[in-house]
């Protein structure tokens, strides 16, 4: 009887891990099918957007070598180093980990051909002659029905697709004359990266250090760092994260460092808001810590720098109302018009199930034995996948999307046992898509 109880809980993982796989193969013969029937859905590997070209590079064997690295040590050293050095190093094998596998495409295909497409955030900066006019004109280049298009321009799929601040960032690199391809990816990556000390910092602020500890070799070796390396949804998701551990920090805080906390929480959250349209769902994150830790004051704090962003922006002359109805607009009449939502409002998950890893599909089924506070993250985490899903406003390529929610499932894997052995599958899940496909981002 002992045995058959020790190893029901395998069979559940197994099981769990089992469905992941048969919604994924469903999603790709579906996805096969409509394309075969002529039915555009944009996607050369369905669910995700990609196309089969196995391959390796220069960055091959930095990832194996990160892989193995953190597989074998990894745990142990999470266990026991001083907390300081160990976010920073985390940080640092984290951004190893996304450079390498962006390097197994090469440095031209897999860093600098990323953000400086002709669909791209870089393609559009040296339009910008002043930041001010921009911003005041933003909206008026969203809709290319709007005004005749013979007589003005209109921004490029990615920066008229988002609210300016995330262009607005990518202006401001090229000031400091990091604008190339090259450059503002490896910026990007670096930010991208550290969304692992981010949500590390968050569970310790909520007086959960060793489940903190038990999470970051799971959040270092993040499948879905093929995507945050490069992809700009990759740094949104470090941006949010960090807006969400600074109102855990004020959670931990009594006095004026509190308020101070919240209100640095609260812009960082603020801006995350122009970033793009769909982080406006990452306020559950932040919603979530704070029932778990019933310190309402700080709500107070959080609101003011979330409304200092939002009157600075709209003072600027972009009213985020209207740039999104725009996009809507926009949007409606994209790719998505031919990518249908009965496919896609279930397709969605098992492309999201890439960047998750098939650690954090088990490791859901644990929610109810985490701690209240990293629960109630993971199910916030999740409730924005759900709301975002139903929407209708991600149909497909929602792998790098949904990266500033999935970051935080990954909190899930704390309640993993042998860590080990799930890491090796996240690894080879990892390092098997970018090696066997070629991704956009």
């Amino acid at each position: 009887m002992g045995a058959v109880t020790r190893t029901e809980p395998r069979r559940r993982d197994v099981a769990a891990v089992s469905a992941a796989v048969v919604l994924v193969l469903a999603a790709a013969v579906v996805g096969r099918r409509l394309l075969a029937a002529g039915v555009d859905i944009f996607l050369g590997w369905p669910p995700l957007l990609a196309e089969w070209l196995p391959h390796v590079g220069p960055g091959t064997p930095a990832a194996v070598v990160v892989a193995v690295g953190v597989v074998a040590w990894g745990p142990g050293i999470a266990r026991r180093c001083a907390w300081r050095p160990l976010l920073w190093g985390a940080w640092g094998v984290a951004t190893a980990w996304t450079l390498s596998l962006a390097l197994v495409d090469g440095w031209q295909r897999g860093v600098v051909e990323r953000l400086s497409s002709s669909q791209e955030y870089l393609h559009d900066v040296p339009r910008v002659t002043s930041v001010g006019a921009m911003l005041r004109g933003f909206a008026d280049h969203i809709l290319t029905t709007q005004v005749d298009p013979a007589q003005t321009w209109f921004w490029t799929t990615h920066v008229g697709g988002h609210p300016p601040g995330a262009f607005l960032l990518f202006v401001w690199l090229d000031r400091l004359g990091l604008g190339g391809g090259g450059a503002a990816g490896v910026v990007v990556i670096l930010a991208g990266s550290s969304a692992c000390a981010a949500v590390a910092v968050t569970l310790r602020a909520l007086g959960q250090e060793d489940l903190a500890r038990r999470v970051l070799p799971f959040s270092v070796l993040f499948p879905g760092a093929v995507w945050v390396g490069v992809s700009a949804d990759g740094l949104f998701a470090a941006w949010l994260a960090w807006g969400v551990a600074l109102v855990a920090v004020a959670t931990s805080l009594r006095g004026p460092g509190a308020d101070l906390a919240a209100l640095g929480g609260g812009l960082l959250l603020g801006y995350a808001l122009f970033l793009s349209y769909g982080l406006v769902l990452g306020g559950l994150l932040p919603l979530a810590v704070v029932v778990a830790t019933r310190r309402w004051r700080v709500i107070a704090g959080v609101l003011v720098g979330v409304l200092i962003l939002v009157a600075a922006f709209t003072a600027a002359g972009f009213w985020w109302v209207e740039g999104y109805e725009h996009v809507r607009v926009i949007y409606a009449a994209s790719i998505a018009a031919s990518r249908p939502y009965s496919y896609f409002v279930w397709a969605n998950l098992a492309a999201v199930a890439f960047a998750l890893g098939p650690a954090v599909v088990a490791a859901l089924r644990r929610i109810p034995t985490l701690p209240r506070p990293a629960a109630l993250l993971v199910l916030a985490a999740l409730g924005a996948i759900v709301v975002a899903d139903l929407s209708g406003m991600s149909k497909a390529e929602v792998e790098r999307i949904w990266l500033p929610f999935a970051v935080w499932a990954v909190v899930a894997c704390g309640a993993l046992p042998h860590p080990r052995r799930w890491l090796v599958a996240q690894a080879v899940l990892a390092l098997a898509v970018n090696h066997l496909l070629l991704t956009v981002w």
